[in-house]
């Protein structure tokens, strides 16, 4: 675009993709477009990725949702006013709770929705609609880590302090994360550091490494083991800070005993030397960091590998250090900030929990309701998909900010059990694939047409603001759920249209939780104060936020952190003669999540234009298939269409698919739906597949 006439509106925000949330200017209107600058901002400095570059493509694409639509008799998607599509909505969702109760509602939510929104949606669900069913795509994201960093830490932020820090770092170790490709802004506050680098794959991240982990798909756990095995035999634990600040460690140490490098390497395939290696790396620096990131946490074992690699880091003393320390790569733009404020199944605001007596009376109280009337625990979002449709199930589904469509496992099951609701209803701005298969379709705001706030990967709480007002007659989530509670029976101050006054109930819901907000303010995020949870509202002074936790004590009562006592466990799924190649899923540098946005960006669809299997060339020699050719990959639950691209780097026994795209090239006909018992996460990491060549069929 070039450069545009002066002068124009112009606003200070931050791009809608990661949970880096790098921070960009606005400039521009919707006359003559709008152009996307970067931001000096800490996490970024004045960097974007290409998606962040191309943001404001999507401000204008040509099949933005502005007009409600309501499916007719003939079966197709037709335009209505508000008035009619709302009715239709709430008249449904009425019927179907007087004929099977409250549960037979479900909400799905999403990581990317500002936290106002994440907080009203789940007090519509539990108050309007009277539901348990509430849960959203984040369980898909971070779920593992936030299991795993609650039980071991008592509290979960993503990374426990600023990205900043990690630029004074002398070795990092990436357990299962593509920062590369992902979030490549934070590669610069990576460039001092040796990386260590676990992932099947030799990404671009890899590709910077000083040392390379290449372990077969789904034993990242047993490699953890080993690791702690090689700090405990050859004296690299840090004693003094075990017995100071920890508990636990002797039965981590004795379950790691049976790991000895050898027999890891048989299991892992990564060299005894190389795991010797990476301890000795993290143990001899003076600041190293343990991160870990989707390919270590989408197992249905990936609390327990996180885990494995937190008693890593609490052995050689990295947590709660400046300096040093373990975090997790949130994927999510409010991947921290979404599982904090309730639209989460077991949550309630301020990162409360929905079975405890006293948070439940805190947040009925900041409600203007009896505790006794909010509903327990629902499913998770895989069991609430699953469910869909059943006769034990909900039979209607109000979606906002997620494509389960393309996103969730075993997606043809998934699609099936959408088509089987009486009543499917998504507000987006886009005609995702879920979109196309509502009942009712809601055109709600984009990030630039919108105030609120965001919580980033580092526990920091961020500013949107909006430079664009939105086309008529498109409105905001939070007026959609006011507008539908109303419908509903419920009392209008209820349900706060204004993003402010949403904020000023959060602080108020959240006061005293984990996550308390009740310091933050508009006013302070707009003065320019950096503020990080827990933030807590302090008679005196304004408290300062808390930048970096744990430096003093952990959140458990007795302030230790806890070792986590673990056991190995196999994927769900192993390879056999069917099926004799591990399948593995992730993003690629130019799409994000479903691709629901990216995919309508020239540029980015340009740079990856259809969905690809990537194969080392023996293996493609193997199964008949011949490069740029077609491919099915195909699993026991299914197969997807992909263009064939080989790579020399890629383990023989490994192929690689990107998630990011829609009907038969959707990775996640193939992925396993098995669960992790404590998180929900699905085994979106590895599956068994087969390949066989494709011809005359385009992706």
């Amino acid at each position: 675009m070039s450069e545009l006439p002066a002068p124009v509106p112009e606003v200070s925000t931050h791009c809608p993709y990661c949970a880096l949330q790098c921070g960009t200017r606005l400039h521009g209107d919707a006359d003559v477009g709008v152009k996307v600058s970067p931001a000096d901002f800490p996490v970024n400095r004045g960097r974007l990725c290409q998606k962040g570059w191309t943001a404001a493509d999507v401000l204008h694409t040509a099949d933005r949702l502005t007009r409600p639509l309501v499916r007719g008799p003939d079966g197709r998607l037709r335009p209505a006013s508000w008035d009619t599509a709302l009715d239709i909505v709430a008249r449904g969702l009425r019927v179907l709770r007087d004929r099977h109760g409250p549960d037979a509602l479900a909400v799905l939510g999403g990581g990317g929705l500002t936290n106002e929104k994440a907080y009203l949606l789940g007090k519509f669900a539990r108050l309007a609609l009277g539901t348990s069913q509430i849960d959203y795509n984040g369980r898909f994201c971070m779920s593992s880590a936030a299991a795993a960093g609650n039980a071991a830490f008592g509290l979960d932020r993503g990374l426990p302090f600023p990205v900043t820090d990690l630029r004074d770092a002398d070795t990092v170790l990436l357990a299962g994360a593509n920062v590369a490709e992902t979030m490549p802004p934070l590669l610069q506050h990576l460039d001092r550091a040796r990386l260590i680098v676990v992932d099947p794959r030799r990404t671009a991240t890899a590709e910077r490494a000083a040392l390379h982990l290449q372990p077969v798909p789904g034993t990242d756990l047993t490699l953890a083991f080993g690791l702690l095995h090689i700090a405990v035999a050859e004296g690299l634990v840090d004693r003094e800070y075990v017995h100071e600040r920890t508990a636990g460690f002797d039965t981590a140490a004795r379950r790691a005993g049976a790991w000895w490098p050898e027999r890891v390497e048989e299991i892992t395939g990564v060299p005894a030397s190389a795991q010797r290696r990476a301890v000795r790396m993290l143990a001899e620096a003076r600041g190293a960091y343990v991160l870990t990131g989707r390919g270590a946490e989408q197992h249905s074992k990936g609390t327990d590998t996180v885990a494995a690699f937190i008693n890593l880091a609490l052995a050689l003393g990295l947590p709660g250090r400046t300096g040093s320390g373990y975090g997790c790569l949130t994927g999510q733009g409010n991947g921290q900030g979404g599982r904090e404020h309730g639209q989460k199944a077991d949550q309630l605001p301020g990162y409360r929990s929905l079975t405890d007596p006293a948070a439940r009376a805190h947040v009925a109280g900041v409600w203007g309701v009896p505790p006794d009337t909010l509903p327990g625990p629902g499913r998770s979002a895989y069991e609430l998909l699953d469910a869909l449709g059943r006769a034990d199930g909900p039979k209607a589904l109000l979606v906002l900010g997620s494509n389960p469509a393309v996103s969730a496992p075993h997606a043809a099951h998934v699609t099936g059990r959408l088509a089987a609701l009486d009543l499917l209803v998504v507000a987006d701005f886009v005609p995702s694939e879920t979109a196309r298969m509502a009942d009712v379709v809601l055109p709600v705001t984009q990030w630039a047409e919108e105030e609120g706030t965001l919580t980033n990967l580092e526990g920091r709480v961020l500013r949107r603001r909006a430079l664009l007002p939105p086309p008529p007659p498109v409105r905001s989530d939070l007026r959609v759920l006011h507008d539908l509670a109303v419908r509903l029976g419920e009392p209008g101050d209820r349900y706060p249209t204004d993003p402010r006054a949403v904020f000023e109930e959060l602080r108020a819901a959240s006061r005293g939780g984990r996550a308390d907000y009740s310091g933050i303010t508009y006013d302070r995020l707009d003065a320019g104060e950096a503020l990080y949870w827990p933030c807590p509202d302090t008679p005196d002074a304004p408290h300062p936020g808390t930048p970096r936790l744990f430096l003093d004590r952990f959140a458990h009562p007795d302030g230790r952190a806890r070792f986590a006592d673990l056991d190995h466990r196999a994927p769900a799924e192993e390879t056999g003669p069917a099926f004799p190649l591990y399948a593995t899923t992730g993003r690629v540098l130019a799409h994000y999540q479903s691709g629901a946005q990216t995919r309508r960006v020239a540029e980015l669809t340009d740079a990856v234009p259809e969905p690809f299997v990537q194969v080392h060339p023996d293996t493609a020699a193997r199964c008949g298939l011949a490069d740029r050719g077609l491919a099915r990959v195909v699993s026991a639950r299914g197969g997807m269409t992909a263009r064939v691209r080989t790579d020399a780097t890629m383990r023989l026994d490994t192929v690689f698919v990107p998630f990011h795209f829609p009907d038969e090239g959707r990775a996640n006909l193939f992925t396993h739906p098995a669960l992790d018992p404590r998180s929900g996460m699905p085994e979106f990491k590895v599956c068994a597949v087969r390949l066989a060549p494709l011809s005359g069929v385009t992706p």
